[in-house]
């Protein structure tokens, strides 16, 4: 399948929680296989079906170029650590700019494969940061959300100039 094209910041379709997935089948199979190919060529870690513009559950992972694709569908966390990390995010949807978020160490979260069949895993440190990061994405609360006031107003002052300087 072709990468499809990115839904960028600020498109309010990135703040909408999206829709369950409740059919398994050879459509869900093809929208993963866009999501997992549009990952690939933006060089992504995290990409949602949202980020492609479909208000679907569905997010792909990759963490290093030598590693497999991992895909989860309904992903949802059952159980977060108090212990927390702090880690540099960012987004594909919203290019040249990063911040420091702060989210708990480790997680348990469920989620569906593209069978239908469903599963549990753990997840720590790097990992478990951007599994949560791209559950928010699913829950409509874009990564920026998880700043301060200040630290967003300061970011999104920092990614105006860097669109008007590369708009000239």
């Amino acid at each position: 399948m072709p990468a499809r094209p990115l839904v960028l910041f600020p498109d309010r379709r990135l703040s909408l929680p999206a829709n369950p997935v409740d059919e398994f089948g050879s459509r869900l199979k093809a929208l993963a296989d866009d999501v997992a190919d549009t990952l690939l060529a933006a060089s992504a870690i995290g990409l949602t079906a949202p980020h492609i513009g479909i208000s679907e559950r569905v997010m792909v992972i990759r963490l290093s170029p030598d590693e497999d694709l991992r895909i989860y569908v309904n992903p949802q966390i059952f159980w977060a650590s108090p212990e927390t990390a702090v880690h540099d995010e960012g987004s594909i949807s919203m290019p040249g700019v990063r911040e420091r978020i702060t989210r708990p160490a480790r997680i348990r979260f469920g989620f569906h494969d593209l069978a239908g069949a469903t599963h549990e895993e753990e997840a720590e440190g790097f990992f478990a940061a951007v599994v949560q990061h791209e559950i928010d994405q699913l829950n409509g609360i874009f990564w920026i959300d998880r700043l301060s006031r200040l630290k967003r107003d300061r970011l999104l002052k920092r990614f105006e100039k860097l669109k008007s300087a590369s708009s000239l």
